[in-house]
């Protein structure tokens, strides 16, 4: 179950299409609940109509928010779980749609792993809504701790939840793709030819990629103005793009729009310095990705990126409440190019380990060890039976 997936382009759906690549290499089924989104019709008849990978896809009637796909509960959602034999139910980010998978497991007997991966009650706060906030946490908190197993991404998401009082929480964290991130492409001549339109006189390259949402707070990058030899590219798409054309056109930046694949590999390649500028992420696969393409980092010092970022050693924090703390960061790995490229071989070492396979195998003792765990003390067999006589499931 996810709250996001194809074509929506997210963290929360590329670690949901990593998860499903490794059940399908270890030799496992699994079938996907998500969102519906608008436009899917035409996405569906350029792909396998309701497959993915050969899982089955079921799509649950959403409502969009800020270009975002928002699911509904909906009774369906119950079926298809009855239906489906599952072992174990994954809530990937669970929150509207999987509260309802994490409730409607625990009736069926079925364990569930609930991955905390999107902070919701701050996106509340970062888009407008902040008197929905503490509702907002506490909802989270309900839904965690009904699952049998809540995975967190960082240890900060983990002291966090802890706090809140959910019970039975480990740490879970995510792959890199590190063959296709690799600092191997920025010799490539299609980088070098990139390099050159964006930087024509060797101005050293800046760049943000990520999603352009209010919560991501991308007009830090406003810091950087008045700033010689800089050039920002920022890559990714979403509702505050025009804003932020607005707010940095100071600045010499390039907006790419989205990218995926060797697009995507090829604006890491080029850049000479990766910035991070969300102070709330749970986590923060995009520095990941950049310590993959051997570029240092810089991020705020907060949440996930406490866990991803070692200062002096393969790149910067920052206060993210201090003004100019950004512009600073920046300034050092400016002026000394020796130790960027330090801290970005540094930060490849770092993450070489860290792949989708071995991450992986990891979720999967995970989810053995929610099994062993069992379904909440409500749930009974019983339940789960009397389903299955009612929909006639196969398991």
């Amino acid at each position: 179950m996810t709250e996001s997936f194809l074509p929506t382009l997210n963290g929360v759906t590329t670690s949901v299409i990593a998860v499903l690549e490794h059940l399908r290499r270890r030799g496992h089924r699994a079938v996907v609940i998500a969102p519906d989104t608008p436009g899917l019709a035409a996405w569906r008849s350029r792909s396998e109509q309701e497959r993915y990978l050969g899982f089955d896809v079921h799509r649950i009637p959403a409502v969009a928010y800020r270009q975002f796909p928002v699911a509904l509960p909906h009774p369906v959602l119950d079926t298809i779980l009855a239906a489906s034999g599952a072992d174990v139910l994954h809530a990937a980010s669970p929150f509207l749609l999987g509260g309802r998978a994490i409730t409607a497991a625990g009736r069926l007997g079925i364990p569930s792993v609930a991955v905390f991966q999107t902070d919701v009650a701050g996106f509340a706060r970062r888009n407008g809504l902040s008197a929905a906030a503490p509702l907002v946490r506490r909802v989270l908190g309900r839904i965690h701790a009904g699952a049998s197993l809540t995975l967190a991404p960082s240890s900060a998401t983990a002291a966090m939840l802890a706090e809140e009082g959910v019970p039975r929480v480990a740490r879970w964290g995510r792959g890199v793709d590190t063959t296709l991130f690799h600092p191997d492409r920025r010799s490539s001549a299609h980088v070098r030819a990139l390099r050159r339109r964006t930087a024509p006189r060797g101005e050293t390259i800046v760049g943000y990629v990520g999603r352009l949402a209010p919560e991501k707070e991308v007009e830090r990058l406003a810091e950087l103005g008045g700033m010689p030899g800089i050039r920002v590219v920022v890559a990714g798409g979403g509702p505050s793009r025009a804003l932020l054309e607005r707010r940095l056109r100071h600045l010499d930046v390039t907006f790419t729009g989205p990218l995926r694949g060797d697009a995507l590999a090829d604006a890491y390649a080029m850049l000479d310095v990766f910035v991070h500028t969300g102070a709330a992420e749970t986590f923060g696969q995009t520095l990941q990705e950049a310590h993959a393409a051997g570029l240092p980092v810089v991020a705020p010092a907060s949440g996930g990126p406490l866990d991803l970022v070692a200062p002096g050693l393969d790149g910067e924090l920052y206060d993210p409440d201090a003004p100019l703390a950004l512009r600073s960061a920046v300034a050092r790995l400016h002026a000394d190019r020796g130790l960027a490229e330090r801290m970005g071989s540094a930060g490849r070492l770092r993450v070489e380990g860290t792949t989708w396979e071995s991450v992986g195998d990891e979720l999967l003792a995970h989810h053995e060890t929610a099994r062993t765990i069992g379904a909440p003390p409500a749930a009974t067999r019983t339940a789960r039976a009397g389903w299955h006589e009612k929909v006639g499931a196969r398991t």
